[in-house]
């Protein structure tokens, strides 16, 4: 069971639903299904840009939609909705960076698509999917982004068993998280001694 504990020893527990969800190895099919038809979309994509010279050798593809989206038209809502995001890409095309941030696009949806397919590191390849998403929708472009930003945050809190059919199920288990490398056995026994240790309600 997940918890937190605050500072005025208030226990807040996870409902029962998103344990279910997001805990739960019973539901890593589900995300099983959306981890790899999302890799998918990522893979497919990039096999496109990587066999296209105009986003692996010039980068005029990128130029070409980073012009148009910092465009502001003489009529009708320009395609970025923020100032400071159009200035950025401004400061991007006026770099020329084009030039090589098109080989980081490319090669970076093709390994975050392989990472998603063979459910390694899961948690990290659906924050940088959806990381990709929400530029692609700053820029203007919404197509499928949002529905595939939707799916790289469930992935993101299912982080523990989206990958559990697969790399992550023995990655997880051999590096272990930073925060709590205890083992299982001596967490039950310190979450055993607080509940003996605390007061039954009413005391």
């Amino acid at each position: 069971m997940q918890q937190v504990v605050t500072r005025k020893g208030m226990v807040v527990q996870d409902p029962p639903i998103a344990r279910f969800l997001f805990n739960d190895p019973r539901m890593s099919v589900v995300w099983l299904a959306l981890r790899v038809w999302l890799g998918y979309q990522w893979v497919h994509a990039a096999l496109g840009k990587i066999q296209n010279p105009a986003w692996v050798q010039t980068g005029q593809a990128l130029k070409g939609f980073w012009s148009g989206a910092v465009a502001i038209p003489d009529e009708g809502r320009p395609a970025i909705a923020f100032d400071w995001y159009r200035n950025f890409l401004q400061a991007m095309l006026d770099a020329e960076a084009y030039t090589w941030f098109a080989k980081l696009v490319a090669y970076g949806e093709l390994l975050i698509g392989i990472a998603l397919i063979i459910g390694a590191f899961t948690g990290i390849a659906a924050f940088f999917s959806g990381f990709m998403n929400w530029n692609f929708m700053m820029a203007g472009s919404a197509s499928t982004n949002p529905m595939l930003f939707v799916i790289a945050v469930g992935l993101i809190l299912a982080w523990k068993i989206a990958g559990y059919i697969g790399a992550d199920y023995f990655l997880l288990s051999w590096l272990g998280t930073p925060w709590d490398g205890k083992p299982v056995e001596e967490v039950e026994q310190e979450r055993a001694s607080r509940l003996v240790r605390e007061p039954a309600a009413g005391d």
